[in-house]
């Protein structure tokens, strides 16, 4: 399949994919051919922190429907993300089938139960719990865990778990997630949000990530984070570092009302989504959204496609959020007010 006349970051060009693979970027002829009509031509986006979309929960065994919705929304591969929920029930979402149609999925985001119950959030208090890697053991396909840094036995969680691990729903000093990181940990989960703020005196866990090398998340929807932090984040942390995010849960995309998400009432309100005391229960909106605000926050264009493509992929060691030649060919036309036109994964039209 060839896309013919994309414009790219460095111009225009087409871009030949064959068996799901990139491989060639120039001027290509063939029978099976697609024009961009010289719209942009981005990666696929990666949304490594997401809990449902459209109605859909991961908890729910539709993990293929909400694949099918996020890729027309540009969403190309996700990470299932779990709420804190009982070991048992957390064992069957992670044993769910992820060779799904529609976006990839590399793996499960387990965020919680292993998280303080001071920044608890929209989470279901009655599951946190501290680090238990036998009770882990049980559950399959884990990609990352989000954990507090501060809980017992966490140091020693991070050194033995095998996965990717974020600090987040934490009340840590800068020490407790300096140690953390230095034992295995590498990301903060939705930045800001559910930790201690970023102080002159008491950096925290925002200070010990950027000390130490870590990725960041950050919520980039105008409502979980400030668009002048977001700024301040992706000049700190850089799009090397800095990973969008969507925090989607069950009733983003649908109208406002009440819903259920990780066992709590959610009430959409104006597009907002929150528990009835007004705490934010999670993002309403699709990672191309996000994607969209961070631009008109005034971050360049492909620093912010970057950062909900490229880096995500980095993180994981993907083969994928890159327009080049031996990356996986999933990729999106935009139109100029950056909705999808058309989404590719694998080389094939969604």
């Amino acid at each position: 399949m060839i896309i013919k006349n994309a414009r790219l970051k460095y111009g225009t060009a087409d871009i030949k994919t064959e068996n799901g693979i990139i491989t060639g970027i120039g001027s290509f002829s063939g029978s099976e051919t697609v024009d961009a009509c010289g719209k942009r031509v981005i990666p696929g986006l990666i949304d490594t922190h997401i809990h449902g979309f459209g109605g859909f929960d991961a908890s729910d065994g539709r993990l293929g429907d909400i694949s099918m919705a996020l890729a027309k929304t540009g969403t190309t591969t996700w990470l299932p993300t779990a709420m804190t929920d009982s070991a048992d029930r957390l064992e069957k979402l992670t044993h769910q089938d992820i060779n799904v149609k529609g976006a990839n999925i590399p793996g499960f985001h387990l965020e919680g139960p292993y998280i303080s119950k001071h920044k608890k959030g929209a989470q279901n208090e009655a599951y946190i719990k501290d680090p238990d890697i036998n009770e882990f053991s049980r559950f399959k396909n884990v990609a990352a865990v989000t954990l507090a840094p501060e809980l017992g036995g966490a140091v020693e969680f991070i050194k033995a778990v095998g996965c990717h691990v974020s600090i987040g729903h934490t009340c840590c000093t800068y020490d407790e997630a300096a140690a953390a990181i230095q034992a295995g940990a590498d990301c903060l989960t939705h930045t800001f949000n559910a930790m201690p703020p970023f102080l002159h005196r008491e950096p925290g866990p925002i200070g010990a990530a950027f000390d130490n090398g870590a990725f960041a998340e950050a919520i980039c929807d105008g409502v979980h984070v400030s668009l002048t932090a977001v700024r301040a984040l992706y000049k700190m942390f850089g799009s090397d570092r800095l990973i969008l995010v969507s925090d989607c849960i069950r009733p983003a995309g649908l109208a406002d009302g009440e819903y259920s998400s990780g066992g709590l009432a959610v009430f959409m309100r104006n597009g907002r989504l929150e528990l009835a005391d007004g705490t934010l229960a999670g993002g309403s909106h699709p990672l191309l959204y996000c994607v969209k605000v961070a631009v008109e926050s005034g971050i360049d264009f492909y620093e912010a496609v970057k950062m909900a493509s490229e880096t995500p992929a980095k993180r994981f060691g993907l083969n994928k959020g890159t327009i080049s030649v031996g990356s996986d060919a999933d990729m999106l036309i935009l139109n100029q007010d950056m909705t999808v036109n058309k989404v590719f994964i694998g080389g094939k039209t969604v």
